[in-house]
């Protein structure tokens, strides 16, 4: 393998996905396709070469939520300068959906400060601080 290419994540609500994969984590959409096999929508997003394909699921199913007891990924993570000031530009920009930690939005794990945000479909986005792991 040379590289990670995409990663697919279904959502019953494209519409509010979409927004928070480009307004608030600053993705681009590459490619935006309507009615794509029996999907009202299958687009291509795509930060610093790292790519989402963002779908809705078919016309006839209505997708499950995620849970913490599922199989498989369980969340992603993004490296980021300063959790503390990207998780103020999270919030600033009216977004409060995070897992919290005694009930904070920011804490430690193993000597680097993390943070996870919980998108409209229910992936979880880690945030961390660059930090040699």
């Amino acid at each position: 393998m040379r590289k990670i290419h995409h990663v697919c994540i279904q959502t019953n609500n494209y519409k509010a996905s979409l927004d928070f994969y480009t307004h608030i984590l600053g993705f681009k959409v590459i490619q935006e396709t309507k009615d794509f096999h029996n999907r009202a929508y299958n687009t291509w997003i795509e930060q610093d070469g790292f790519m989402i394909e963002l779908q809705t699921g078919k016309k006839e199913d209505l997708l499950i939520d995620i849970n913490s007891k599922s199989k498989g990924l369980v969340h992603m993570c993004f490296l980021v300068e300063d959790v503390q000031q990207e998780v103020k530009r999270i919030l600033d920009l009216g977004y409060k959906h995070f897992k919290l930690k005694n009930n904070n939005e920011i804490y430690e794990v193993e000597g680097s400060a993390l943070s996870k945000v919980i998108a409209p479909e229910g992936t979880i986005i880690e945030l961390r601080d660059i930090a040699e792991l």
